[in-house]
């Protein structure tokens, strides 16, 4: 895609649908990579980052592996699969190269503390959990990026690591933890606005309140594209041709892409998940906790409903929370509508969402379980991993919705809860469809996408991409990943 002479003003190389981490980020790259090329990104809401970017709709954990126990499988034989966990580490560690890459220039305006220093552990009680986490930490620990993860099975060691999860604890089970010092906590919202500012300062252009409604592919190859202007006082829908177009609208992608009519979307369909999470701001109680804890999902329960009990750090403000706790809507956005689902139905991807219903009848009766649940099944879940809380210190916030991925596959269709990256054949458009570990690995993502569909520019590119992420490629891989400071010198941690 070399830069050329445009006919009209409407004219762009790239335009982005979406103005949360996932387009941020490919803004970021393409006005580094090529400063001449015109980026033109169209938020619907009147402000970017405030659905699944948003600090409170989503967990901010730096999503590296080293406490999340749904990237460790354990195999029938007994033994722990750590590959995933490795493959995860490896991309979230591009994304905070990138990141002090950006911040090291002055490229990213206010967001200092967009990315803390926070540890990550892993807590669990019963033989059997114990006996499990010992053998992912041996697992683990044999592979350099996780060489200094600690384990006990002490409990005064783990209320030195985390006094909040003994204190009050009267049951004498067997209990576990696992820490890794280098963990860290991620404010989406903050370092969405400041790719943004960064890349409109080099001449990208951001529309917000800005809805793209339809995409149509010309006979030469580029997009048509209607944008609907959603201000108060706005004015009558207007095109842009684009020569690229990514969809980076979280749960709204399915829709567009279906809109955009490319067959690689055919049979893809959406499972909507909303969450709700415990917060409290009572500093003597956030005071206790600095550290990110996960433990095991409950039975029937999908990869982003793993009870966690987090240290926050959003717009400079401490805040603890627990969650998330499952709910379900028909909304496939926060903010979008209740016919989000009945839309996205077709004839190619009715199949595969029956054939999931009837596969994942645990997680639909987890769902009801968890949508009915009361404020005291609510508490009772906090107490197993904070026995002290207390409910007049907590209150209960709303947190984003997530599309999970419904496919073809084995059996008719499969339910995916991973990101997935969906591209034309000729590489004009691509989307995002998915939830975790989404945002930690924008990075990653977003390289693939620049693999895949522009593919006569890699050579080009290469040299550039490798000078603000020295890790790619592997050669060096190794090396750069043994101190883990990337962030910890402070640059962008902001001292915490």
């Amino acid at each position: 895609m070399a830069p050329r002479t445009h006919d009209t003003a409407a004219d762009v190389d790239v335009l982005l649908v979406g103005g949360g981490i996932m387009s941020a980020t490919l803004a970021s790259l393409l006005g580094s990579l090529e400063p001449d090329w015109r980026i033109e990104i169209h938020e619907r809401l009147d402000a970017v980052a405030l659905e699944s970017s948003n600090p409170w709709n989503n967990a901010g954990t730096g999503h590296a592996a080293l406490c999340e126990l749904n990237y460790t499988p354990q195999r029938p034989d007994g033994t722990v699969d750590v590959s995933k966990a490795v493959r995860i580490n490896e991309q979230y560690e591009l994304s905070r190269e990138l990141w002090h890459h950006l911040a090291a220039a002055g490229r990213l305006p206010g967001a200092a503390d967009a990315v803390s220093t926070t540890p990550h552990m892993t807590f669990v009680r019963g033989a059997a959990d114990v006996e499990f986490l010992r053998r992912r930490w041996e697992a683990l620990r044999a592979h350099p990026l996780f060489a200094e993860m600690e384990f006990t099975t002490d409990p005064a060691v783990i209320e030195r690591w985390a006094p909040l999860l003994m204190a009050q604890r009267t049951d004498d089970e067997p209990v576990a933890a696992t820490r890794a010092t280098w963990g860290t906590d991620v404010d989406f919202g903050s370092l969405t606005r400041a790719m943004l500012t960064d890349a409109t300062t080099r001449g990208a252009r951001l529309h917000t309140s800005s809805e793209v409604t339809r995409l149509k592919r010309l006979r030469d190859g580029r997009w048509r594209v209607t944008v609907a202007d959603r201000r108060w006082n706005g004015g009558p829908p207007r095109t842009v041709t684009a020569r690229f177009v990514f969809v980076g609208a979280g749960g709204g992608a399915l829709h567009l892409l279906q809109r955009a009519r490319i067959k690689e979307i055919r049979g893809y369909a959406g499972f909507p998940i909303s969450g709700q999470f415990l917060r409290t701001t009572r500093p003597e109680i956030v005071e206790q906790h600095r550290a990110k804890v996960y433990g095991k999902a409950a039975i029937g329960a999908p990869p982003m409903s793993v009870p966690h009990l987090d240290a926050r750090v959003v717009d400079g403000g401490r805040a603890l929370m627990f969650g998330p706790y499952a709910g379900w809507s028909m909304k496939f956005l926060k903010r979008g509508s209740w016919t989000d689902l009945l839309r996205s139905v077709r004839p190619g991807n009715l199949v595969p969402m029956l054939a999931v219903g009837l596969r994942n009848v645990d997680l639909l009766t987890y769902l009801v379980r968890e949508v009915t649940a009361s404020d005291t099944a609510r508490l009772r879940s906090l107490r197993a991993y904070m026995p002290s809380a207390h409910p007049r210190d907590w209150e209960l916030v709303t947190a984003g919705q997530r599309v999970q991925v419904i496919k073809r596959g084995k059996g008719g269709g499969v339910l995916e809860f991973g990101t997935e990256l969906v591209a034309s054949a000729d590489g004009s458009i691509a989307g995002l469809l998915g939830a975790s570990p989404g945002a930690s690995t924008a990075v990653a993502t977003m390289l693939d996408l620049l693999d895949r569909c522009f593919p006569e520019h890699a050579e080009t590119w290469r040299p550039r991409l490798h000078q603000m992420m020295p890790s790619l490629g592997g050669a060096e891989w190794d090396a750069a990943m043994e101190l883990h400071q990337l962030v910890d010198d402070g640059t962008l941690t902001g001292g915490h």
